[in-house]
């Protein structure tokens, strides 16, 4: 950790105001962002973002600088985003569809651009597919999305999801290979 690094933790610390207002005006797009890919839906995103720094807000006097302060964030916006869709009985609906059909729009949107069209969205491939990634278990879920979505590398996926590399490696294979068959299956059935 650099000495600017060290003071403004230490700043965050104290409590001082400005800090956290440069804390929030740093980390809130991408935040918001990643709530939203978690989340689909832009309010409860919003909503979900405010949640993070209100956490982050208080607990950071207990942050102990053992990862990034971005990464501690993130895995604070992770776990809100989990808690959040659990709360509402939902599965998580976390994908690279648009990559894996070659969607322009749809890769663009989950890339952080603007909604695809409601003709895309209606598209019964695209709903077939979306059901099909919803099937991935949780951690494998988060793993992939971090990884494809997210371009996080591996040892940070680890720290983010506090397990080891190799676990995420293996996380993110069984990802693919389970959704990659399913996939090829829906494409295979439009292509009859």
């Amino acid at each position: 950790m650099s000495i600017n690094e060290a003071h403004f933790l230490a700043l965050l610390k104290k409590g001082d105001q400005a800090a956290f207002g440069t804390l929030v005006h740093t980390y809130s797009a991408q935040v918001l962002q990643t709530c939203f890919r978690f989340l689909l839906d832009q309010a409860d995103a919003e909503d979900i973002s405010q949640e993070v720094f209100i956490e982050v807000y208080q607990s950071i006097k207990g942050f102990k600088g053992q990862s990034k302060l971005s990464t501690w964030i993130y895995r604070i916006a992770v776990t809100k985003c989990l808690d959040e869709l659990k709360k509402r009985n939902r599965k998580k609906r976390i994908s690279s569809v648009g990559k894996l059909l070659h969607l322009e729009d749809v890769a663009n949107w989950l890339g952080g651009g603007s909604r695809p069209d409601k003709k895309t969205e209606e598209n019964e491939t695209f709903q077939l597919v979306m059901a099909a990634l919803n099937t991935l278990p949780d951690n494998q879920r988060i793993a992939f999305t971090l990884s494809k979505i997210e371009g996080y590398t591996n040892p940070e996926i680890a720290e983010i999801m506090n397990t080891t590399t190799v676990a995420v490696e293996s996380l993110i294979y069984r990802g693919k290979k389970q959704t990659g068959e399913v996939i090829k299956n829906i494409l295979k059935k439009n292509d009859e």
